[in-house]
């Protein structure tokens, strides 16, 4: 359900009700009793945080999804050279 914006004609009083979209509009301000008028509202965005809703969401069935973890390196093993064991 939406939340509406109405501002009063007479006090200027804005207010917000949370109405479903089938309900009559708010014609008289909570404050005053005057007649009000609903504000046009540009809505509200929507934004996703984090990392791999379209990965773990989306994406088609069968592939396999990249990992997000790096995989280990191998640790070489490090053997002296002929220099270092010599004198």
């Amino acid at each position: 359900m939406p939340t509406y914006d109405y501002q009063c004609s007479s006090c200027d009083h804005v207010f917000e009700m949370f109405q479903s979209m089938s309900d009559d509009p708010v014609k008289v301000c909570p404050l005053c009793g005057k007649n009000v008028r609903r504000l046009i509202s540009g809505g509200t965005g929507l934004i996703f945080k984090g990392s791999g809703y379209y990965l773990t969401d989306y994406a088609k069935k069968g592939k396999s999804k990249p990992s997000s973890e790096k995989p280990e390196k191998k640790k070489k093993e490090s053997k002296p050279t002929q220099t270092e064991g010599k004198k």
